[in-house]
């Protein structure tokens, strides 16, 4: 019996856009369907013009068509969407208005360092309806392995079944796309971004618009209008979990969460080390200070586990739960000092990927599931209003 297109169709509603991480019915790219005896011929419509995944996608549609009885063969064909057809993508996808000032658009091919949005663009952190919970990651200094608790802790949300996203807010030192190894540009559809999603997590990252080593010099209000355009230029559809994995210190990005994302909830991590638990408390004062709620420490590099199995405080011991006491929130985990954790985050498999078992991801899976228990600081209610 030979297909049918209604065959094609189905059995293409499993194949995603390796880009946008849709289905490629869902997202009108399939445009054409023809069955010519046992060879059927699919057309698929491009978001952009010389977009380097095609070949996967071919590859895709290929091995999703070519099981089906009576199929002998398979062809793929390419086009590009029209105007409309990408607006009609951006807003499926959770799109707002248009601008034309995004990176790597007409008005700004160079990525660059132009920002800014049009007026009118929403916020979605900010809605009243807006479920996603978000968490800033602060630490009082660098080398407290703030940013490897952020993404570890973002790939143990992701594996309990959360839509998790990391915002890379750490401007000058960026590591992010490093540590969980993405090598693709983010894609622009019109003037809205997609990000790129590696194990299950979106991320965004200034680190995307710039070469690997050329310094980001902003004052001030670039730092501010940067993070506001990763809020509202990005595609970041319905997340449960954004966390933001902040710049050290109580400077101008720590300032810009209290307005940008003001149902933020801080975490701030340290290391056992008084030192380090003292400069530590200077971001917890600010982020209660600008009235954001502080609801936990976590503790980094509490212990070295030898191969004797005794477990030797390089860092010393109890500074994490010394901040946490002086502070009055919890102590959510101490992670371990493990040499696998470095090692992941360097080549780009972080220790909640290469190894779930150890125990220091396990620390990361306990982290996760004490911040989903905890619940939100705050809870919105749309339909309250004070009149």
């Amino acid at each position: 019996m030979p297909v049918t297109e209604a065959q094609v169709i189905e059995a293409l509603r499993p194949v995603q856009d390796p880009e946008l991480h849709r289905s490629i019915v869902d997202l009108g790219m399939v445009k054409g369907i023809n069955i010519d005896a046992g060879t059927v011929g699919v057309l698929i419509a491009l978001t952009v013009p010389g977009c380097p995944l095609k070949a996967e996608i071919t590859e895709r549609v290929t091995a999703a068509v070519g099981p089906l009885e009576g199929v002998d063969s398979v062809t793929v064909d390419m086009t590009v969407m029209t105007d409309g057809e990408r607006a009609a993508v951006r807003e499926q996808m959770g799109g707002g208005h248009t601008h034309a000032g995004a990176p790597g658009t007409a008005a700004n091919p160079g990525g660059g360092q132009r920002l800014g949005h049009e007026e009118g663009r929403v916020n979605q952190f900010m809605r009243p309806d807006s479920r996603t919970r978000v968490l800033g990651i602060s630490s009082g200094k660098g080398g407290v392995g703030k940013s490897s608790v952020t993404v570890n802790t973002a790939i143990a949300l992701a594996g309990m079944g959360y839509e998790t996203a990391v915002l890379d807010a750490d401007v000058y030192g960026f590591s992010v796309p490093k540590m969980l190894n993405i090598v693709d540009d983010p894609v622009v559809i019109d003037d809205m971004i997609v990000p790129p999603v590696a194990h299950g997590v979106k991320v965004i990252s200034i680190g995307f618009f710039v070469e690997e080593n050329q310094p980001v010099m902003w004052r001030g209000p670039m730092l501010h209008k940067a993070l506001e355009q990763f809020l509202v230029d990005v595609l970041w559809g319905d997340v449960d979990f954004l966390l933001v994995d902040m710049p050290p210190g109580t400077g101008d990005v720590a300032l810009s969460m209290a307005q940008y994302l003001s149902r933020s909830e801080m975490f701030v991590v340290t290391t056992p080390q008084a030192a380090a638990q003292r400069v530590a408390q200077r971001t917890a004062y600010m982020a209660r200070k600008v009235h954001l709620p502080l609801r936990g420490v976590i503790e980094n590099m509490s212990w070295f586990t030898g191969d004797d199995g005794r477990r030797y405080e390089i860092f010393g011991s109890g500074g994490g739960a010394a901040l946490a006491a002086d502070l009055g929130v919890p102590l959510l985990g101490q992670v371990p000092l493990v040499p696998a954790l470095r090692e992941g985050g360097d080549e780009g498999t972080p220790i909640t990927v290469s190894d779930p078992d150890s125990e220091a991801a396990r620390a990361f899976t306990d982290l996760a599931a004490a911040v989903v228990a905890m619940g939100p600081a705050r809870v919105y209610n749309p339909e309250l209003k004070i009149s």
